[in-house]
């Protein structure tokens, strides 16, 4: 009989870093749509539902993937296309009011990486870091040097720390998607779905179950020993 189970483990999402760098960056979400966005307004709803659909798939497709690579597939990159949505949302109100989009070789992101968050406090606390750093730096204390990039030449609005502070996270959650979405095309190309799974454990038993009739067949009765003695 084989050892392969007809529905594998399935459903720990919670433990994905991508369920939860996507879980943190619909908490920030949240919090920024409120501050920052007009609460009537279509983008506001868009923006939050962009991100819940980011959380909320992974973790469909992740309890899916029981009966259904196919699905799990689907799911997940309906996940990654909804924070692809918001990235390009949150791009907007930079462009939109005239705020510095960071590069991506500004330091302040691989800061923001490098403190792994964990909660939507722990980044608005970088945030605070941040916005009196700034100040810091442009006042001259604690021998900061002039700063000469264009994106640092005034200190940051929260809006601003606000903005490429998800932009960042939504980076990391949306490479650990690409990573995840190609592990998965990958096992479902080599192991198959559901119904190939389903096809080698039926003929497993069918080849164990017939190997034991045979055998069987083959084993004469004690009856058929004493006879022929």
């Amino acid at each position: 009989m084989s050892a392969e189970p007809l529905i594998p483990k399935h459903g720990g999402y919670r433990k994905l870093k991508s369920f939860q760098v996507a879980q943190l960056v619909y908490d920030i979400t949240v919090r920024f749509c409120d501050s920052y966005i007009e609460k009537r307004s279509r983008t506001h709803d868009q923006m939050v539902q962009a991100a819940r659909s980011g959380v909320q798939n992974i973790a469909e497709g992740s309890q899916a993937s029981g009966t259904s690579r196919k699905m799990e597939l689907k799911l997940t990159n309906v996940a990654r296309a909804s924070l692809e949505e918001l990235r390009l949302d949150y791009e907007d109100f930079l462009r939109q009011r005239g705020l510095p989009l960071w590069e991506r070789e500004d330091p302040r992101r691989q800061n923001l990486i490098d403190r792994r968050c964990a909660t939507a406090d722990d980044v608005a606390l970088w945030a605070k870091e941040q916005k009196e750093s700034g100040l810091s730096r442009q006042s001259g204390h604690d021998g900061w040097e002039k700063p000469s990039t264009e994106s640092t030449k005034s200190t940051p609005t929260y809006p601003e720390l606000a903005a490429n502070a998800a932009l960042v996270l939504l980076a990391v959650a949306c490479s650990l998607l690409d990573r995840q979405l190609a592990a998965q095309a990958e096992a479902f190309e080599n192991e198959g779905g559901f119904t190939e799974r389903l096809h080698r454990i039926r003929s497993e038993k069918r080849s164990a179950h017939s190997s034991s009739t045979r055998s069987t067949k083959s084993t004469p009765s004690t009856k058929d020993r004493g006879d022929s003695c």
